[in-house]
C-alpha cells in the first residue's frame, strides 16, 4: 500500500523521485496496487496456482477424453487410458491439496517475502532483469529439486512419501501437482529458494510460479507433441524424459532433474533412459525390417546381463516390450514376448 492520498498525487511522487514518467505497465501496476497492502499482494499467489493447475491442463484433457487422433499419435503410452471420472478426481485431490496445504503454507510464509526483499512498489523490473532472475531461479530449483527428488526415491522416502505421486504411471497434466503433503512441502524450498537468494519484484516471482508449474504440466502431459517451443531449450527434459521415470516407478533410479538434464548426465543417472531411447530405435529397426523381435529382445537381454551392476528394468527392458506394442506389433513378423 502506497502512502499517498490519491494516485495522481502517488504518480506525481514516483516520476519525481525516478527521474522519468512511468511506464504504461508501471501506471496499470500503480492503480491495481497502489490501495492494496502487501500481505494482499502476496496472497495472490494462491489463486495463481488454482488458475494455472484448473486451466492449463484442459485443452490436452479434452481431447484425450474427446479421443482426438489429432493428438492421440503423440501420446507417449498409447495404451493407458484414464477416464474422466478418473480425471477429475485427480483434479479434485489437487484442488484439496491447494486448499488444506498449499494455501496455509502461503498464508504463514507472507513473512518470508518481506525478510527476503521481494518487493511491490515501484519502478517495475526491466524486460532483462526478470529474464536473468527467472533463469537463476530455474538454475537453483532445478539443481536442489535434483538432490530432494533422488532422496525421495530411497526406500524410505518412497514408501513412506513420494509413492503418492507415483500413483500415475502414465502421467496426466493434472497429476503435475499431485502429491503427498510432505513432498508439497519439501519440494517448496527449491521453489522459494531461488527468489530467497535474488529477490526481485512480486511480479517476477509470479512469472516464475506461473512458468515453473506450466513447465511440470507440460512434463507431466503424457505427450510428446513435435512443436512444442521447450524443445528449442538447451538441456531441456520435456514429457518423454519425465514420462520414462513414471513409467519405471518405485524401481527408477533414472531421470530425477524437473526442468534441465545437466545434472542426471553429471551425475550418471540418466543412463536407463539413454539406452532405453537406444534399444527402442533398434526395436523400431526391427520391427520395419521384419527381423524377428525374439531374437532382438534375446540379444538385448544378453546386452543387459552384461552390464551387470545396472537393473534391467532401469533399462526400458519392461517398456520395450509395453510402450511401442501397439505401434510394432503389426509391422514385426512374430509376435514378441519379455
Amino acid at each position: 500500500m502506497l502512502p499517498y492520498q490519491t494516485l495522481q498525487e502517488a504518480e506525481l511522487e514516483l516520476e519525481l523521485e525516478l527521474g522519468r514518467e512511468l511506464s504504461y505497465a508501471e501506471k496499470l501496476w500503480l492503480d491495481y496496487s497502489a490501495n492494496k497492502s502487501d500481505f494482499y499482494l502476496y496472497c495472490h499467489t494462491i489463486l495463481v496456482l488454482f488458475v494455472i493447475f484448473s486451466l492449463v491442463p484442459l485443452p490436452v484433457v479434452f481431447m484425450e477424453i474427446k479421443k482426438a487422433h489429432t493428438i492421440l499419435k503423440y501420446k507417449i503410452q498409447p495404451k493407458v487410458k484414464i477416464s474422466a471420472q478418473g480425471i477429475f478426481k485427480c483434479w479434485k485431490d489437487v484442488m484439496i491439496t491447494i486448499c488444506l496445504v498449499v494455501g496455509p503454507l502461503q498464508l504463514v510464509s507472507v513473512f518470508r517475502y518481506k525478510m527476503v526483499g521481494i518487493r511491490t512498489g515501484l519502478p517495475l523490473p526491466s524486460g532483462w532483469e526478470m529474464v536473468m532472475q527467472l533463469l537463476v531461479y530455474f538454475l537453483v530449483e532445478d539443481y536442489t529439486n535434483y538432490w530432494l527428488h533422488r532422496w525421495l526415491h530411497c526406500k524410505w522416502g518412497y514408501d513412506k512419501i513420494h509413492s503418492v505421486h507415483h500413483e500415475y504411471e502414465a502421467p496426466i497434466g493434472f497429476a503435475a501437482p499431485y502429491a503427498h503433503w510432505a513432498e508439497i512441502l519439501i519440494l517448496g524450498i527449491p521453489t522459494f529458494l531461488g527468489p530467497a537468494m535474488v529477490p526481485g519484484h512480486m511480479i517476477t516471482f509470479w512469472s516464475w510460479i506461473i512458468l515453473r508449474q506450466m513447465e511440470a504440466i507440460e512434463t507431466h502431459s503424457g505427450y510428446d507433441f513435435p512443436w512444442t517451443p521447450t524443445k528449442y531449450i538447451p538441456f531441456y527434459g520435456g514429457s518423454e524424459y519425465h514420462d520414462y521415470h513414471h513409467y519405471v516407478g518405485g524401481q527408477s533410479q533414472s531421470n530425477f532433474a524437473s526442468v534441465f538434464t545437466y545434472c542426471d548426465y553429471i551425475y550418471g543417472t540418466d543412463k536407463g533412459y539413454r539406452y532405453q531411447k537406444h534399444y527402442l530405435e533398434k526395436l523400431k529397426e526391427a520391427g520395419s525390417s521384419n527381423i524377428s523381435p525374439s531374437r532382438f529382445i534375446k540379444s538385448l537381454k544378453m546386452h543387459l546381463h552384461l552390464l551387470g551392476n545396472l537393473d534391467a528394468a532401469e533399462f526400458g527392458l519392461k517398456n520395450c516390450g509395453d510402450c511401442l506394442k501397439s505401434q510394432l506389433y503389426q509391422h514385426a513378423s512374430e509376435p514378441f514376448t519379455l
